[in-house]
């Protein structure tokens, strides 16, 4: 009895600890819900999509290479939306001849989804096009011969491909503001469900559980 008169103190510590843990994890979860509204880079190795390390005004590409841009709300690098679509050199270059002190780079341009658009904007068809410019040029102005009109803002940050979007450029975008888990495409879609709800669900029960312990010892004792 007196072994359970000591441990019976230790819960409300115990408690505290799980309660804490509970809303620093939900605060995390409500702070990477937010993101930014921007146009992605990306290159085309490997069979797959890596996000840039560079800028389009800094990396010259070579002949042959395959380069996208996604427009879309992300949180960060990590959790940028890949351009969809064919990414394919000889698809898109086809019909692009080689010539002499020339490249081709095939563009992949995603305007990305009606929920990531700023409000009263359309995103455009996501299309391919391919590029044949000096051998020295950059993407971004492989870009320029295609993509026109282009928009920068004053860090040079590319802004809009084609006119889109109208106006802003990386702008935040509150939780709800179309970087939800809704908005990703089905091939974008292997992250598991958000640990907030079930793990906060779990502390919830350990409480429960701990309670109802707790009010059994306490009737053990006045019997």
């Amino acid at each position: 009895m007196t072994a359970v008169r000591r441990a019976a103190p230790l819960l409300p510590a115990a408690f505290a600890l799980l309660l804490t843990a509970f809303l620093l994890l939900h605060a995390a979860t409500r702070a990477h819900a937010t993101g930014y509204r921007y146009w992605s880079f990306w290159e085309h190795t490997g069979g797959h999509w890596t996000y840039a390390t560079q800028g389009p005004s800094t990396v010259r590409p070579d002949d042959g290479a395959v380069q996208g841009f996604r427009f879309a709300v992300s949180a960060d690098s990590a959790d940028a939306r890949r351009p969809r679509g064919t990414a394919d050199f000889t698809t898109i270059c086809a019909d692009t001849a080689a010539k002499p002190d020339t490249k081709r780079v095939a563009l992949v341009l995603d305007f990305g989804t009606p929920a990531d658009a700023p409000s009263g904007e359309t995103p455009p068809a996501r299309r391919t096009v391919c590029a044949r410019v000096p051998a020295d040029a950059t993407t971004a102005e492989a870009l320029a011969t295609v993509a026109k009109p282009l928009r920068y803002d004053t860090n040079a940050l590319l802004c809009a491909i084609s006119g889109y979007p109208e106006k802003g450029c990386g702008e935040q975008v509150a939780a709800g503001g179309g970087a939800g888990k809704g908005n990703k495409e089905s091939e974008e879609s292997g992250d598991g469900p958000s640990l907030g709800l079930p793990i906060g669900a779990g502390v919830v029960a350990v409480l429960a559980g701990a309670a109802v312990w707790q009010a059994r010892r306490r009737r053990d004792d006045t019997v």
